[in-house]
């Protein structure tokens, strides 16, 4: 006997039928997405189910959300963090070949007129830690205390756009998961509003490499993140055109869906079940983006602490906007900033530029630090600045002071989420051209912050073309100075 009707459903009746159907087929294929070798907490069948449903960590997570300051370009650890005399005093001289040969960098020849480039900035030991930081950091400077700084971190890709996807992907090539997407594949999110993973931007233009770098590559599309715009509308049509109302958006909606649900019906394929909760997720944002860029309730202190000035997009604004995010359960959230390319030459050069990108970011990132210990969400959420690599402890040749990009050794740093607060990880040597001790390599970072969050590296795979994926492929080492 045929499982289908001699006679038209209406459509409330069809809805049911297909849902019905749907349930059967449509939870198949969810459960073949899921096996003992993934971190999940499987949500109840059926292809209604949550994609984003909060899942249990393999153990207990000193951290529940993320927040990425991704200071896209490569900021100058030897201009901030890395205070070097030596390299000061040494200031004109040529390289040593000892350090540079077989090396490769990607604007300069490595062997032929390069000379080494002290800082001209001023450095200072802050807090209890004596951590020092220059003059272009001095809200930073007061929350040394708070943070863990770790001066050994190392990199694979000396160009922008590969480089950025490393450090999001754990690969230089296209089609790798980001990040976010894997957290957010791994343990879901709090947040029934919102995505789970967001994108916010600011600077001059969007960081080299665009949207791979936040995308979910063989992962379920629902996973990737959402870039928000910081004023106006948070998402570009979120609107509904004039004349739809809310019914007649409902009734479309769920049109679609009826639509979907047959087509899951007749292929199998998981990916219309993202589909199905995406337009979910867009309905209900429609109300809860809106309010989330709305900074009226935030009051004058809140603003003037960030450095917010009224209605103008911002980092400032963005850092005030990953924090309203981690109160609503979103679990990543990632703050790009351009550009900090400072290779020398107009717009990219260390006297003028680097000075308005270090303006640009100061206060902010310290006072989200400082909010968040405040509210008491620090100790959940993870906190976490830097680049896609440093800069080279020698000059470019160019018409006005600059660096070329660097890979062996830069500064990063953490706060929150049960970090060691106050610590200082890793050495590089008297010229800040190579670590020491305690290297840091990309994929030690990526394992370190999903030990954060209470996640094995090594279980959170997802089966593609054959092979189990992970973020930190077959590298990867927790770094335990790292943890309070």
């Amino acid at each position: 006997m045929s499982p289908f009707p001699e006679q038209p459903f209406d459509p409330v009746s069809r809805r049911h039928f297909f849902s019905r159907c749907a349930m059967g087929l449509g939870g198949i294929a969810l459960a073949s997405m899921l096996d003992d070798r993934r971190l999940n907490a499987a949500p109840a069948p059926g292809p209604l189910a949550d994609p984003m449903a909060p899942k249990s960590p393999h153990f207990a997570p000193r951290a529940k959300n993320v927040i990425y300051l991704f200071m896209a370009g490569g900021p100058s650890q030897l201009e901030l963090f890395d205070y070097k005399p030596r390299l000061i005093s040494l200031n004109g001289q040529p390289v040593p070949e000892s350090l540079i040969a077989g090396k490769r960098f990607a604007f300069m020849d490595s062997s032929h007129g390069t000379k080494l480039l002290g800082t001209r900035r001023q450095f200072a030991q802050h807090g209890q830690s004596g951590a020092w930081v220059s003059d272009l950091f001095p809200y930073t400077a007061g929350i040394v205390d708070d943070i863990t700084f770790v001066k050994s971190c190392a990199a694979d890709l000396f160009n922008h756009a590969p480089a950025k996807l490393f450090m999001n992907t754990g690969s230089g090539q296209f089609g790798r998961p980001s990040m976010g997407s894997w957290i957010t594949y791994g343990l879901g999110s709090e947040s029934q509003n919102l995505p789970g993973f967001v994108v916010l931007q600011s600077g001059p233009r969007g960081p080299r490499g665009g949207a791979v770098n936040w995308g979910t590559g063989f992962l379920p599309t629902t996973y990737q993140g959402v870039p928000f715009r910081g004023n106006g509308d948070p998402i570009l049509n979120l609107s509904n055109p004039a004349g739809i109302t809310a019914t007649r958006q409902r009734q479309a909606i769920e049109a679609i869906r009826d639509l979907n649900l047959s087509h899951a019906v007749a292929t199998g394929d998981a990916e219309i079940h993202t589909r199905i909760a995406a337009y979910e997720m867009a309905s209900r944002m429609q109300t809860s983006a809106p309010e989330l860029v709305d900074l009226s309730g935030e009051s004058a202190a809140t603003l003037k602490l960030y450095g917010i000035e009224k209605d103008t997009p911002s980092f400032a604004r963005n850092c005030l906007l990953a924090r309203r995010l981690v109160e609503r359960g979103s679990r990543f959230i990632q703050l790009y900033h351009t550009n900090w390319d400072s290779h020398g030459g107009p717009g990219e050069n260390l006297e003028t530029d680097f000075v308005a990108r270090c303006r640009e970011v100061d206060r902010a990132q310290a006072a989200l630090v400082t909010d968040l210990k405040q509210r008491g969400l620090l100790k959940d959420t993870l906190v976490v600045w830097g680049g896609e690599f440093g800069r080279t402890p020698m000059g470019e040749n160019r018409d006005t002071t600059g660096r070329n990009h660097h890979i062996d050794a830069f500064t990063m740093w953490f706060a929150g989420g049960g970090t060691k607060a106050g610590a200082i990880i890793g050495e590089t040597d008297e010229l800040g051209f190579n670590s020491v001790s305690d290297r840091a390599h990309v994929h030690d970072l990526h394992a370190t912050i999903l030990h954060l969050l209470g996640v094995d590296h090594k279980k959170l795979t997802f089966r593609f073309q054959g092979r189990d994926f992970r973020l930190t492929d077959v590298h990867g080492h927790v770094i335990e100075k790292l943890l309070a």
